[in-house]
């Protein structure tokens, strides 16, 4: 369980930047939707969805985790099909940004990842990460089981009681229904354009406290 320690890392990782203000003038706005994504099933594989905010941030930080297979950007929880960035941003498709991550069961586990998902954002914000403001930057996990649910229901509650953060806990447990890919230039984005101011101010640093905190989790170089 997680220790009243770790709280000053999850309030360093609080973002001061908008992800939805980011420059993009560099990428093509108008390339398609490649939705919705279809994974199969593999041996030893498990699947595990989250919301953290703006995926950008956390999806360079689950991709370092040793086990951890791919990460996905994407939307889930709205009721809008085949959504776009442009509508996400407006808050009316009930959609959270959000990152589908398969992993192997060998390396890792559910409750490893759990853990990774406290202390890498802030749970106790109602539809908001730093100024990203709006139900597509809620605090999400989508359970695809009842165990999982289980779990994620018993660390949220245990957090709550153990005081590890100074206000309660906002994230919602949602049934998972469709996961859709987000668009190309959102994938791998911290890899692929780590000089950009938003990536150097905001993930870079968010990155880099991940790799001191969690060093026994990191992939072997």
């Amino acid at each position: 369980m997680m220790q009243k320690t770790f709280l000053l890392f999850v309030s360093a990782l609080i973002s001061l930047t908008s992800c939805a203000n980011k420059k993009t003038n560099t990428i093509n706005m108008s390339e398609p939707n490649n939705n919705p994504i279809v994974l199969d099933n593999l041996t030893n594989t498990d699947t595990v969805t989250f919301g953290t905010g703006c995926f950008w941030c956390t999806e360079a930080i689950f991709q370092d985790v040793d086990g951890v297979i791919s990460v996905v950007s994407g939307y889930s929880g709205g009721n809008v099909a085949n959504p776009t960035y442009e509508q996400i941003g407006t808050g009316a498709t009930g959609h959270a940004e959000c990152l589908n991550i398969i992993y192997d069961t060998t390396k890792v586990s559910y409750d490893e990842l759990l853990e990774i998902f406290w202390q890498t954002h802030d749970p106790t914000t109602l539809n908001r990460q730093g100024n990203d403001v709006g139900p597509q930057y809620r605090s999400v996990i989508f359970y695809r089981n009842q165990q999982q649910k289980e779990t994620a229901e018993k660390y949220k509650s245990e957090l709550d009681k153990s005081g590890a953060f100074s206000n309660p806990i906002v994230t919602t447990l949602e049934p998972m229904s469709v996961f859709y890919k987000a668009e190309n230039y959102h994938q791998n984005y911290y890899n692929q354009n780590g000089n950009q101011p938003y990536c150097q101010f905001v993930i870079k640093p968010k990155v880099e406290k991940f790799r001191k905190v969690f060093k026994d989790k990191l992939k072997k170089d």
